[in-house]
């Protein structure tokens, strides 16, 4: 069994094409990430993954629509959005397939 920890991982993902993370793999990338109220990513898209956020805990605004603890956002590759921060919040997130340098601000 191998262990490590999340504050090791470089913005909470530990499974991708990413160092360091625990699972080395180009198909996928998981992250759990944590964000405080206000933090805001501008408006973004993704030319070849396809997004899965969960809200674990928190309340987002992505283009203008609150989303909440249990809601889970699947986001399309071209599919623009934002993301405000309205209290602070827990989410995981899965991208297919992994696609490191695939966000591309608008």
């Amino acid at each position: 069994m191998k262990i490590n920890n999340i504050d090791n991982m470089i913005g909470g993902w530990f499974i991708g094409n990413i160092t360091p993370c625990v699972f080395s793999t180009p198909d996928v990338e998981v992250a759990v990430k944590k964000y405080r109220k206000g933090d805001y990513d501008a408006k973004h898209y993704h030319k070849l993954a396809t997004e899965i956020t969960l809200i674990v805990s928190g309340k987002v605004q992505m283009n203008g629509v609150e989303y909440k603890e249990g809601d889970i956002l699947v986001i399309e590759p071209l599919e623009a959005t934002d993301f405000l921060v309205l209290e602070d919040t827990i989410t995981t997130v899965v991208k297919i397939p992994g696609a490191t340098n695939d966000k591309y601000l608008i």
